[in-house]
Order: structure tokens, then sequence, then C-alpha cells
């Protein structure tokens, strides 16, 4: 996959920081709204950036070893859940109505057949990863697909006017696929990524790390980020890694939801370090796991809610706060124009 993805240009940075200095408050005094500003008009490459059409896409996939035990639910609560944001009765659904976001769902690789759907998008490769317990998720050309449909996807929606997007994800035994790309391309022990995911006891905690730990002694780590996603990833993760590439190519702001999502970023970003300034962190989960990737990017979350659902939730949560970013940005008065003395 050829990519054509750049860093915003750095050389606005000087006006939109003199434009947020000259607003009527003290320097400084609205925090991280202000950084956020500034990175928005980088990626807009605009001094009075907009949001148009911001939109939510959840991605949905089954994996194969899912039902080896890896979480605490059975695997038909995926394409369940996919029923259920279909039907608007799920908390991504809520949280997109309430502030305006538009919503739609991918169906990555579930292992279900839904049919033509309003809202859902078919970008199934087949029903299910393999169960990475025994042989590679999938094939090197199959996370190359599942990158580029990704990628397709984004300019889709770039092409029609959105210039913001939020990613969710949706499947069972996804957080341990998660781990398994965490512990692999962040070198983190795998004990120390590895968590309760929907819930798991300490049993089940246990049960977990003893299953992710024969899959790393079978599959071992992968030198390749490509390698990696192919050996213990999803079609969800892979598709959503694809889309985060395929935003920055098109010049869009990307708000990153929470561990999941946070592992498609991390081989999105060891496909191409140039994405990383186009994402927004919209929180922090509840996932240890979390913290380490975080860490490893170098990333600061805007919020810390305790989050561990998943489906663009956090995503969903933060989008007021761009708002709020690009608003004082473009309507709040200068010292100047409002008639107020400056200090000093």
């Amino acid at each position: 996959m050829q990519l054509e993805l750049t860093p915003p240009d750095p050389r606005l940075a000087p006006l939109l920081q003199q434009r947020i200095d000259e607003k009527t408050k003290p320097p400084g005094a609205l925090g991280r709204l202000e950084s956020l500003a500034l990175q928005i008009g980088l990626i807009q490459g605009s001094q009075h950036p907009e949001i148009r059409q911001p939109q939510v896409v959840v991605f949905a996939g089954d994996h194969g070893a899912a039902r080896a035990g890896v979480s605490a639910f059975p695997q038909d609560v995926t394409w369940q859940m996919v029923e259920n944001f279909l039907q608007g009765g799920a908390a991504i659904n809520v949280f997109c109505r309430q502030f305006g976001l538009g919503l739609s769902v991918v169906d990555a690789g579930v292992n279900h057949d839904f049919g033509k759907r309003p809202g859902l998008v078919d970008a199934k490769l087949r029903k299910s990863t393999h169960n990475y317990l025994e042989t590679p998720a999938m094939s090197p050309d199959e996370a190359q697909q599942a990158l580029a449909r990704g990628r397709k996807l984004a300019h889709d929606l770039a092409g029609n006017g959105c210039n913001l997007l939020g990613l969710g994800e949706m499947g069972i035994g996804n957080t341990a696929s998660a781990s398994l790309i965490t512990h692999c391309l962040t070198g983190q022990p795998l004990a120390d990524v590895v968590g309760r995911g929907t819930g798991l006891d300490d049993a089940g905690l246990a049960r977990k790390r003893a299953l992710l730990e024969q899959a790393v002694a079978r599959g071992g780590r992968p030198a390749t980020p490509l390698e990696v996603l192919a050996e213990y990833g999803g079609f969800e993760i892979a598709m959503m890694a694809g889309a985060m590439l395929g935003a920055a190519e098109r010049r869009m702001l990307v708000l990153v939801d929470g561990f999941i999502v946070t592992s498609a970023l991390l081989v999105a970003h060891a496909l191409a370090p140039a994405v990383l300034p186009y994402c927004v962190f919209a929180h922090r989960s509840q996932e240890a796991g979390h913290r380490i990737q975080l860490q490893h990017l170098n990333a600061d979350p805007l919020m810390d809610l305790d989050l561990r659902l998943g489906e663009g939730t956090g995503a969903a949560l933060a989008y007021p706060l761009i708002q709020a970013a690009v608003g004082f940005l473009n309507d709040m008065a200068s010292f100047s124009a409002a008639g107020v003395s400056t200090a000093g």
C-alpha cells in the first residue's frame, strides 16, 4: 500500500499561536483547549478551522480465539451488538444523536449474515479471523486487504465532505488481540498489557493470560507491523488502522477511542509515523494496557472517565471539546477588538 502521508506543515504555528494568545484571556488560561485549537488549525492548514460532517465509524469483526475462552461473553454478542447499533439502541447511538455526529457501522468480518441494511457498510473479508492459538489470525494478503479497505472508507468519507473521523469497534475477543499487538509493538511484558476486557473475574483473567502466552509461544514477536497484524490482529483492528492512515492522507482529524482503537493506531504509527499529529486521544481507558500504549505514543488524552465500553463512546464524548476549541479560536474576541487592556 503506497501512502501519500505527510505531517501537517508547522509554518502556520506562530500565526495560530498569536491568534490564540490575543484572545481576551490570560495566556494559557484555556489550557488543553489552546493546544487542541493549535493542532486542529495545523491539520487543516487554516487560522479559521471548521468541523464538517463529523462521523463516527464503528468497525465490527469476530476473532477465532474468542471460542477458546479469551472473553467473558460468547461470540454471538458481536453480531447481536451490531444489530443493536443498527436499531439505534447502544451507547454510541445515544451519544452520536446527542452531539450531532454521523454514525455508520462497518462489517469487517462478523460471523453473521446481515444482508443490506441502512447504516451498515459491508467490507467483510470473511467470517472471523482464524484462531491465533493455532495459526496466524489472517494471511499477510488479508491484512493488506483490510488496511486498504479501511483506507478507502476514510477516503470516501473525505470525498463526501467529512473532515473529522471518530473510530470505534465491536468484536468479542478483541481486547485479547489488542493486548498481543500492544505487547509486540511496544515490547512491554504481555502480563502488563492483558486486562479484564468485558469483565473477566480473576479466574477468567488468569485463563486469558495463559492463553495469550500460548499464542506468543506459537507465533512469537514478529519483526514488522504487518506481520504482527496478520499473526494476532482482527479484521476490525486492521481496517481501523487503514482508516487512520487514509484519514491522515486527507488531512482529517482522527478521534482515537480506547485500548482497542489505540492498538490499531500502534500498527498505523509503525507503518507511517506521520499519522500521529492527526490524532486526538479522547480518553484514558480503564484497561491497564491503554496506559502503556499512551506512554509508547507519548500521548496525553483529553479525559479520564474510567471508560471501558469501546464502540467509540470515548471519541463521541470528546467531540464537544473539539467544538469548544474550534469555537473559541474562531469566535472569541481579541483584546484589541474588545477594547480590553492587556497585562503589563
